[in-house]
């Protein structure tokens, strides 16, 4: 014969986890345990997401700031030999080399021999010395120089025949003057 359950006790939740079966309640406190870790773990995440936001909010004014902030440049006594010097040294840099090379260059006879060539970059002319056998040679040249694009103008400042050479040749300097026409 089968036994009887007979139980007379008031219903309430001692009486119900007696009755349980044991794998319920391990299962239950599995899954209560579960629940607390995820809750702890996702407010583990809520904490660091808001310290990142906070130290990205901190950075984004931080650069705020910078950009606000008038950049301080010391000071620097630099003294006038030196300011010349250095101003010098960039305008012979900044000389436009290959086309006055290339004018001249073009402009030049085989029978003109150069001997010279002086740049003055505030002035923006460039002095020549050459020599020649002629004066039509000489005057020829001057005429092809005044004809580059690069030379605004080109003067002869002076001529001479040179007397202690055997050939007699003819030297003179020209100044070409470059920039726009």
């Amino acid at each position: 014969m089968r036994p009887l359950r007979i139980d007379f006790a008031p219903r309430g939740w001692r009486r119900t986890l007696y009755h349980l079966h044991p794998v319920v309640l391990v299962a239950g406190v599995a899954g209560v345990l579960l629940c607390v870790s995820a809750a702890l773990g996702g407010w583990h995440v809520m904490e660091l997401r808001r310290a990142r936001e906070l130290a990205v909010r901190q950075i984004e004014e931080r650069q705020q700031a910078q950009r606000a902030r008038p950049v301080a440049v010391a000071a620097v006594a630099i003294p006038e030999a030196q300011a010349t010097f250095v101003n010098g040294a960039v305008m012979q840099l900044n000389l436009p080399w290959r086309d006055l090379q290339d004018a001249v260059a073009a402009a030049t006879p085989p029978t003109v021999a150069l001997l010279a060539l002086e740049p003055d970059p505030r002035k923006r002319v460039l002095k020549l010395t050459a020599e020649t056998k002629t004066s039509d040679d000489m005057i020829a040249y001057v005429e092809q120089l005044k004809e580059q694009e690069v030379f605004s103008g080109v003067l002869l400042t002076r001529h001479e025949i040179n007397e202690q050479d055997s050939n007699h040749p003819l030297r003179f300097q020209l100044e070409a003057r470059w920039g726009a026409r």
